[in-house]
């Protein structure tokens, strides 16, 4: 399973990382969390703004920090080990 943060590095993207990373600690499953920050990568996934959580390719959610219990949900809910 894959989790890329979506983001330049504002405090908002930095947050999100580590919730992230934390979530994926607690998933349970092998889970890889990677750091996007090339504007054009991030142009690819067609978000509006930044920070934006994509897991396993689809955009989970953009503009906002979610926590890191909200992000282990959406792992939970991917069905993919």
């Amino acid at each position: 399973m894959k989790v890329q943060i979506l983001g330049t590095g504002c405090p908002k993207c930095k947050a999100l990382l580590a919730n992230a990373e934390q979530a994926a600690e607690q998933a349970g499953k092998p889970v890889e969390v990677e750091k996007v920050e090339d504007l054009r990568e991030i142009m690819k996934f067609r978000v509006l703004s930044t920070p934006a959580l994509v897991i396993n390719g689809q955009v989970k959610a953009a503009g906002r920090v979610l926590s890191a219990d909200e992000i282990k949900k959406l792992l939970d809910s991917s069905g993919e080990a």
